[in-house]
């Protein structure tokens, strides 16, 4: 084999081999140097370098010895942006949510645009008790009587147009409740469940000591995302309520946890 066709062979190979690559994350949705060695019989050498090729391409995010397919860290948005995106999904995940919520329920409600769709799920409830962190979600469930609406206080966050901070926190010392509602920004297997402010993180976990019962209402694109601020381990969420895009390695680790997991479809 002459000089030409052996550089034309490894070129093959390495295209090949980064192929293999992306459809395993595209898969799987993370994967590990040692996997990837293993799985493609080259070198940990070798998949580093690989790795390092399809980042600057712009293909995969390392971290921590893994690749995932996009930088996980996420930055603070506007409610009126994140609300336009993923409408079917999170519509179907608070039409779900709505149904575990029976007539004499005391609930509390995080903030959100999933939390949003929840609220809008929840309108027609009788003789149900709602403590909302969520302005708007206060505002549109307080027009039927049949729902009493507590909203805590406290300073509002523009992006959100949700209360946050110690007087919320206090308010929340006064009550108990069957079920919280809450969303997040990331939901990363090791770091656990965050979003992008502080203040509302702390806020979070005070809700989660109030509540009987965590429910993460979170769709799919949130799963290897990392907020700045973490909420909490996912140990502490009882069940997660997704659509049927999650990632099939979170599904099942979920489940390893004795995480309850329901999975909708946006098609209904």
């Amino acid at each position: 084999m002459d000089n030409s066709q052996k550089f034309n062979s490894e070129s093959e190979s390495l295209s090949t081999r980064h192929k293999s690559i992306l459809d395993i994350l595209q898969l799987q949705g993370s994967v590990s140097v040692a996997d990837l060695s293993e799985r493609l019989s080259v070198s940990e050498v070798t998949i580093r370098k690989d790795l390092s090729v399809l980042e600057k391409q712009n293909k995969l995010y390392r971290t921590h010895g893994r690749a995932i397919p996009i930088s996980p860290y996420i930055g603070d948005r506007h409610i009126n942006e994140k609300e336009k995106q993923m409408v079917l999904e999170k519509r179907a995940i608070g039409k779900m949510a709505a149904k575990l919520v029976n007539e004499h329920d005391s609930i509390l409600i995080a903030s959100g645009t999933t939390i949003l769709y929840t609220a809008k799920e929840l309108v027609d409830k009788k003789n149900i008790t709602v403590i909302s962190a969520s302005v708007s979600a206060s505002s549109m469930l307080s027009q039927n009587k049949g729902i009493d609406v507590v909203q805590l206080g406290g300073m509002v966050r523009e992006s959100s147009v949700s209360v946050v901070g110690s007087f919320a926190e206090d308010m929340l010392k006064y009550f108990n409740c069957s079920l919280l509602f809450m969303g997040a920004d990331g939901v990363d297997l090791e770091f656990g469940i965050t979003t992008t402010n502080m203040m509302e993180a702390n806020l979070n976990r005070m809700m989660m000591s109030t509540s009987q019962q965590t429910v993460l209402l979170v769709d799919s694109t949130k799963f290897g995302k990392k907020g700045f601020s973490k909420i909490c381990d996912l140990s502490e969420i009882d069940r997660i309520i997704t659509d049927d895009a999650i990632p099939q390695m979170y599904l099942e680790s979920f489940q390893d946890m004795g995480i309850e997991v329901t999975v909708v479809s946006s098609k209904g």
